[in-house]
């Protein structure tokens, strides 16, 4: 079964000030998305494995994109996340099934890295509904200044028998942390928590 894709979007944001503040460097967030013809929207099928190529197929794709659109090197990246949002026809499952078993790898060989889960999210909306991708360090899931998430939506998706998928890679975390926790010099990067 291949994947239709019908669009692709990518979101560059880029903050310079926070409370009256220089942020230096900027913190930049890409968000790129997809939206893809759901396969099995209205039907229960128990056999979800063609959403679960797509996923990893999707993986690579929007990772290079969101790297691309952040104009670095791909180890120059810090945080990422993951999310889909199902279309009214379809279900939870469908956006697990991209989101989980296989998307990762092809996001951590894109990265060159990425010791700590992919924080994601999933949820059922209609066209234009917003999608909050969490975020977090890339090797570091300790790592609080980058406890983060980013909005994205598309006027036009996902139509009741689409899934919006979106990844979103950073080069940094929020603007001007400052609640303590492990910082970015302190990472060790070996077991995906410190």
């Amino acid at each position: 079964m291949s994947m239709k894709i019908r669009k692709l979007v990518t979101v560059v944001d880029e903050i310079l000030t926070e409370m009256g503040r220089d942020v230096v460097p900027p913190v930049r967030r890409a968000a790129a998305i997809a939206v893809i013809e759901n396969p099995f929207a209205g039907v229960y099928v128990e056999d979800l494995s063609p959403l679960i190529e797509m996923g990893a197929e999707l993986g690579r794709l929007l990772s290079e994109r969101a790297v691309a659109a952040l104009g670095i090197v791909s180890d120059e990246a810090q945080g990422y996340g993951k999310a889909a949002l199902v279309g009214e026809n379809g279900e939870m499952e469908h956006a697990a099934a991209l989101l989980h078993p296989k998307m990762g790898a092809p996001v951590r060989k894109t990265l060159g890295k990425g010791a700590a889960l992919i924080p994601s999210s999933k949820k059922r909306g209609g066209m234009g509904a917003e999608l909050d991708i969490p975020l977090g360090h890339k090797d570091a899931a300790y790592v609080r200044s980058h406890f983060d998430g980013m909005q994205v939506c598309v006027n036009d998706a996902p139509r009741a028998n689409e899934i919006m998928v979106a990844i979103a890679v950073t080069t940094g975390g929020r603007p001007l942390p400052r609640v303590g926790g492990l910082t970015v010099d302190e990472i060790k990067g070996e077991d995906g928590l410190r």
